[in-house]
């Protein structure tokens, strides 16, 4: 699998799926899930109420449609929320590796992650783009491309350095 970032906005990625940084009550929220949720339109939020009615688990992944978005499905998936105490680092490396294997089961090929719980769930930077990686890269699928996906500069900075590296 190759491992790519780009800076820009997930919900223009042109890609199989997108991964949705979601809530454990996966009905929509802030940051990227708000932003997923807006640019996809209501059918993204109809099938994650009758898909999952009692959310999901913090490490989890599950999918609806992409709505509106150019990618056909969304991957959405709960991270720790690291200023609420959850600071198992376990559960955000499931994060990127249950995404995968959802991938592999809809058969997606390229993949947009967000950096998961870097955003308003506070997990420090440098270690969420660490676990990305270790994870990404040490995974058996069949997902041709995993794109992490930087809003701001400084993000988008920080992966494509720590990509280079390994």
């Amino acid at each position: 699998m190759e491992i790519t970032v780009v800076h820009g906005d997930i919900t223009h990625q042109r890609v199989d799926a997108v991964v949705n940084a979601a809530n454990r009550a996966m009905r929509g929220g802030g940051g990227v899930d708000g932003a997923i949720h807006a640019a996809g339109g209501p059918a993204v939020l109809q099938e994650c109420v009758e898909r999952f009615p009692r959310g999901l688990a913090t490490g989890e992944a599950g999918w609806t449609t992409g709505g509106d978005l150019p990618a056909r499905w969304v991957i959405h998936v709960v991270g720790p929320n690291h200023r609420a105490g959850e600071r198992d680092r376990a559960l955000l490396t499931s994060c990127y590796a249950r995404a995968l294997q959802v991938a592999d089961e809809l058969g997606a090929g390229r993949v947009a992650f967000p950096l998961v719980s870097a955003g308003i769930y506070g997990w420090p930077k440098d270690d969420a783009v660490a676990a990305a990686l270790e994870t990404l890269a040490a995974a058996e699928t069949a997902v041709a491309e995993a794109r992490l996906v930087a809003y701001d500069r400084g993000t988008y900075e920080l992966i494509r350095q720590s990509l280079s590296t390994t």
